[in-house]
C-alpha cells in the first residue's frame, strides 16, 4: 500500500503534467480535493479517542503538571528578564547553579511522560490513517474522479470539489472504534507522526476561532446590567 506522501506526491506530479499536457492527451474525468488530516478529524471513533486521551492517562498529565510546576519555581530566580524562559545569556548561570541536575532530571521525567501520552494519540490517529486510502479509493471510485490532491497545494478549487467528507464518511465506516493503548514495542511510522501534527495544527486553529466566535458574540449580546 502506497504512503500518504507518496500519494501526495503522484498527485502532484499528476497535476502539474495535466497543466502542461495538450488538450488531446489529458485524461478525461473529474478532480477532486481531499484534506488527509482534515479527513480524519471527520471520523467519530478518532475524535472520541483523542479525548480519552484525557481521561486515560490522567494520572500521567497530574504527574506532569505537578513536575512542571516544580520546574518552573527552579527556573524562575534564573529568568533575569522575566520572560518566561531561559534565553541564551541566562543559561550560564543556570548550569552553574547547585539545583542543575535536578531541573535536567526534572525535564527527562516530564519528557518521557509527555512522549507516552503523544504516543497514544499518535497511535489512534496511525489506526484510522491505516484505512484512508482504502476509503480514498472507493470515493473516487463511486464519484468517478481520476485525480485527488491536497487543497494545500492548490491555487483555485471549484465549491464541491471537496470530497473530504465523503472520504470521512467511510473511514468512519473502516474504522467505528479506536484504541490508545499501542502495543508493547510499538514505534509510530513517519507518516502517522506528520498527520498528527496537522491535526494538532487544525485542532488550535479550531479552538482559537471557537474563543473569537464566543467573545464577539459576548460583544454583541452583553447581558443587561443585574436588578434590572
Amino acid at each position: 500500500m502506497k504512503t500518504i506522501t507518496k500519494i501526495l506526491t503522484s498527485a502532484s506530479l499528476a497535476a502539474a503534467a495535466l497543466t502542461t499536457a495538450p488538450l488531446a492527451a489529458q485524461v478525461q474525468g473529474s478532480v477532486a480535493t481531499a484534506s488527509v488530516s482534515g479527513t480524519l478529524l471527520r471520523v467519530p471513533g478518532l475524535t472520541t479517542a483523542l479525548q480519552q486521551v484525557s481521561t486515560t492517562y490522567a494520572a500521567q498529565l497530574q504527574t506532569v503538571q505537578t513536575k512542571q510546576t516544580e520546574l518552573n519555581n527552579l527556573l524562575t530566580p534564573y529568568d533575569a528578564n522575566s520572560n518566561g524562559s531561559i534565553d541564551q545569556e541566562e543559561t550560564a548561570a543556570l548550569q552553574s547553579s547547585p539545583n542543575f541536575q535536578q531541573i535536567q532530571t526534572l525535564r527527562a521525567e516530564i519528557g518521557v511522560i509527555e512522549n507516552q501520552i503523544t504516543a497514544a494519540q499518535i497511535y489512534a490517529v496511525e489506526q484510522v490513517l491505516a484505512q484512508y486510502q482504502a476509503a480514498l479509493t472507493e470515493v473516487a471510485t463511486a464519484q468517478q474522479v481520476v485525480m485527488v490532491v491536497d487543497p494545500a497545494s492548490l491555487q483555485y478549487a471549484a465549491q464541491g470539489a471537496d470530497i473530504s467528507e465523503a472520504v470521512g464518511t467511510s473511514l468512519a465506516a473502516k474504522v467505528p472504534a479506536v484504541g490508545i493503548v499501542p502495543p508493547a514495542g510499538w514505534q509510530p511510522n513517519p507518516n502517522s507522526v506528520q498527520v498528527f501534527q496537522e491535526i494538532q495544527r487544525r485542532l488550535v486553529i479550531q479552538e482559537a476561532r471557537a474563543r473569537a466566535a464566543q467573545q464577539q458574540q459576548q460583544q454583541q449580546n452583553p447581558q443587561a446590567p443585574a436588578g434590572r
